[in-house]
This record gives C-alpha cells, structure tokens and sequence, in this order.
C-alpha cells in the first residue's frame, strides 16, 4: 500500500516544517562532540541526531552509513526502524478516535473485539481500551513476545489475539507494571474496529498526513521505490555487519502498532515539535486528549540509576510515554528496541525541548549515554558529565551486576547431542501460543525448531547433564537451556541461559507437549 496524495494545506506544512530543518548545525554545537564522542567509543555503524529547543530545531547531525560499508550516507531523511517509539504513535492514533467521538478510553476492548480472551473470563470482561496501553494487564514482562520477534516469522495479529488467553498472569489485574507488547497489537486492532479501517491507513491519515510526516512508512511498502533506508547491523569481530536486511518490500508486520513503524529523523523532528508546540497544526489533538496521552495512569518502579542520574523522584507510564522528573524538570519520554536498530527520543514540555536518536546498530548503551548528556544540557548545565563519563558508568554497573547475581555461566565445553541416546524424547511437540516444535534428527545431530518462527530453529549441545539450543542465526546471548520432563506424554522447557536476555525472549512462558513422532 501507497501513502495517499496529501491535501494541499498539508503539503504547505509539510514543506513549512522541512524548512525548519537545517541540513547540518549552523556553527558550533554543543551537540556535536556529544555526537561524536558517541559514535568513537560505541563504534557505531550508523546515527542520526536532532535537538529541538524552546520549539526550534536548534542541531541535526548524521554520522555514519546506512549499510556498513556501502559509502551510502546517513542523512536526515534515512528511514530508521524506531521500534517501542511506535507506541506513541499508536496512542495517538487511539486519541484522535476519541476525539472524534469513534471511542472512549473506558469502552471495554470487546466492544470492538468479540473474539478478544485474556486466561481470566472476568479480566476479559472489564480490561479496557486505555488498559491496553499502560502494561497494567497482570501478564508477565514481555510475555507472549516470541509471536513477534524474532522476525520473520507466521503470526498475525489474529494468532496474537487467540494467543492471548493461553498466556498465565504473573499477578493481578492493575495490580503492577510489567511492559508488554501484545496489547498495543490489540490497541491497534481496536483502532481499526472502531476507525472502519486497516491500522496502517489509521496511522497516515491521523498522523502521518496532518504532521506533514512524510517519509515515515507503515504497512506494506517498497523499500526500491521508498529509498533510502537504513538496515540493521550487529557488531561481530569483523566490524559491524548486516543482519535481518530489508527485500525490495516490507512486509505488513504484525508488530506494527507496538515497534513496526519507520521514520526519518526529519519526520521525528515534526513529530516533536507539533507535540511540544500544538499551535503548529492546531486543531490535532484537543487539549483533553494532550493530557490523557502524557497523565501518569500507571507507576512504574524507579531505578536506582534513574535516581542517581537525573535525580528523579517519580516515574510513570501514560498513554504510550513514560513520564518521569529530571532534575527538578519534567520529562516524557520512550525508546525503542529492535535487533540492530534502537532509538530514544525525550521531550522536557515545560522547555518546550526535545531531543531524539536513531542507531542502525547495537546502540543500548549509546543512546542511553548521548541521550543523557543532551538533556543535562538544559536540566543541570553546570554539572556537565561527558558522553565517555556515563559510558564507563554503565561498564562498571554491567561488571557489578555480572560479578554478583547476574554471572554468566560458561558455556564453552558444549558438544552436539548424541542423536541415539536421545531418542526416547525426540518427536512433535506443541505449545498452546507459539505452536508446534520439533526435536528431531537431522544430518547426524539432534535439531530443535519452531514451525512458525523460522529463526527459533537450532542444534541441541550437551553441557555435562544439561542440554542447550544453539540457534543457527541467534547470537549467544539468546540461548536457552532445553529441559525434557518425563510424563504422559512428556514436556519440553526452555529456560534463559543468560541472566541479562532481552525480556522478549521469554522462554519461560513456554510448555511444550509432546503430540507425536519425527516425520
């Protein structure tokens, strides 16, 4: 799908907010050695910067290629995937509905979703439309989140919906705070129910059209026609290298209206100025919707580097933003995670200051680090901490945590499973969300894979008495240990072997159940 002709009022702000976008920073720039300091100690494949100050785009800068060695510049309007930042979006989507009198943030979900079932009949009948964005939902952190990621793989956003009431609660519902992405799948199928159209078509007409955003790209698209996009990359020995690259069209992800949406940074840079300053497209959202999207409607527990960092006192979930103080000042923001892309984008309303990053490589601690040091620019000025001082902060947390709780344990001694020995648990197996496994021979070793998540496909390694996956794509920090559970029929288990694995992976909500033989 193509986005739509623009109306000519909204080709006139288009063109209005892309002049507000310098090429490049007009002399010095505070900025700047914050930017590069960035790209030097992370070893960044790519990055992309913008500063908004007081309403006005006060730095743009871009370093770095959009695939590693191609000699194709990054520039301000390069599409990067800006992941969990998504979620913003999609909440917007969901006030402009109620503006409109489509919706109410109380109606319950299955007023636009019959078939929608959570584990619990009566968390059924009373979760609502605003419960789907405030990770509220008693559901685990990350849980059900491998019918997302890794991509690519079969799910659609209807597995998602009848998966849901497979998924066992870890507490109560509105009892706590556990980040989830499957109910922004949800949000953004309640969106298309009560717009009377695909969430895609939602997202440009309600934000992408009026914001004169106009690079930005969801649903299915032509990564040829569009140009310019950058891909992802992890870091190996060699350098950093492409993983997961786009084909000639992007597919329509399910994930769309959690973390599937792409921008440029100058689409960002729109993005936050009609955010911090609503007169620029007046008429968007009401003053009632501004409000709800960035009210705290869930808290969320502060860490201890938040409070060290920016001396915060309270942190909060609204509608899409996490909302927090820092410095004595005000702050909503979000970041988004995806494998070889990560972004962050921070706005200080008061100020009318926003500031947002977007990195085609393992950028965690970069975008953390740079994030940090431009807004202490305006929250402490004084106090001037550099891009390198909070880089070896977060290398010291990092060894702490492993040299106490969190110790890798060592690995290395694997050996493929002996194919003959295991062949009492080989056979079919199926997990009631994520479908059907196998463990079976091939080529002389004893191969694990999931039907619907090609990715999820491994050899089995024995460890002493221990069995582990070693995916053949995956990085190590991915892998589980696989445990079989003698039964009628027996179960299969996997578990992180990595204390520090990205929640999405979450293992640990999985059973497999044997249902049959190897073909």
């Amino acid at each position: 799908m193509h986005t739509p002709p623009f109306r000519s009022t909204t080709l006139l702000l288009s063109l209005a907010l892309a002049a507000a976008l310098p090429a490049s920073a007009a002399g010095p720039s505070p900025f700047t050695p914050m930017l590069d300091a960035t790209v030097e100690h992370h070893h960044l494949p790519g990055i992309a910067m913008a500063v908004v100050d007081n309403g006005q785009v006060v730095f743009t800068g871009t370093r770095g290629e959009r695939r590693a060695g191609s000699g194709e510049p990054i520039d301000a309007d390069t599409l990067f995937k800006i992941a969990s930042n998504s979620k913003a979006m999609t909440a917007a989507v969901l006030a402009r509905l109620v503006d409109r009198g489509l919706l109410a943030w109380d109606d319950p979900v299955t007023k636009y979703l019959p078939q929608f079932r959570m584990r619990d009949p009566w968390v059924t009948q009373h979760m609502q439309v605003r419960d789907l964005l405030i990770h509220n939902s008693g559901l685990g952190l990350g849980a059900g989140d491998l019918m997302l990621w890794p991509e690519p793989n079969a799910f659609t956003r209807t597995d998602i919906i009848a998966g849901l009431e497979h998924l066992k609660p870890v507490t109560s519902f509105r009892s706590g705070y556990a980040y989830d992405n499957l109910m922004y799948v949800v949000a953004g199928e309640v969106a298309a129910a009560a717009g009377g159209k695909p969430y895609d078509q939602l997202l440009r007409e309600e934000v992408f059209s009026p914001l004169g955003m106009t690079r930005c790209q969801a649903g299915t698209w032509s990564v040829a026609k569009v140009g310019n996009v950058a891909q992802p990359h992890a870091r190996r020995e060699s350098g950093n290298v492409v993983v997961n690259a786009d084909s000639d069209v992007a597919p329509d992800l399910t994930s769309m209206a959690a973390g599937g949406i792409r921008c440029s940074l100058r689409d960002m840079t729109r993005w936050m100025q009609v955010l911090l300053d609503p007169t620029r497209v007046p008429g968007w959202l009401s003053e009632t919707q501004r409000r709800a999207l960035w009210t705290a409607h869930m808290p969320m527990p502060l860490g201890e580097r938040q409070r060290r960092w920016d001396n915060a006192h309270f942190s909060a979930y609204g509608y899409g933003w996490r909302l927090s103080d820092m410095d004595g000042q005000w702050k909503v923001a979000h970041t988004g995670t995806l494998s070889g892309m990560y972004s962050s984008l921070a706005l200080l309303p008061d100020r009318k200051v926003g500031v947002v990053i977007l990195i085609n490589g393992e950028g965690e601690d970069a975008r953390t680090v740079l994030m940090q040091a431009a807004l202490k620019r305006y929250t402490a000025p004084t106090q001037r901490e550099t891009v390198a001082g909070y880089t070896e902060q977060l290398q010291a947390e990092r060894t702490q945590r492993r040299s106490t709780t969190h110790a890798l344990p060592d690995t290395t001694a694997r050996k493929p499973a002996a194919v003959a020995a295991t062949a009492q648990w080989q056979g079919l197996y199926r997990d009631p969300w994520l479908g059907q496994a196998r463990l079976c021979p091939e080529n002389n070793t004893l191969r694990f894979s999931v039907d619907r998540s090609p990715t999820l496909r491994g050899t089995v390694m024995q460890l002493d008495s221990r069995w582990l996956v070693q995916w053949d794509t995956l990085g190590a920090d991915a892998e589980p240990w696989l445990q079989v559970e003698p039964g009628t029929p027996p179960t299969l288990r996997l578990s992180a072997i990595d204390p520090d694995i990205d929640f999405s992976y979450d293992y640990q909500d999985l059973q497999f159940t044997r249902i049959g033989d190897c073909p």
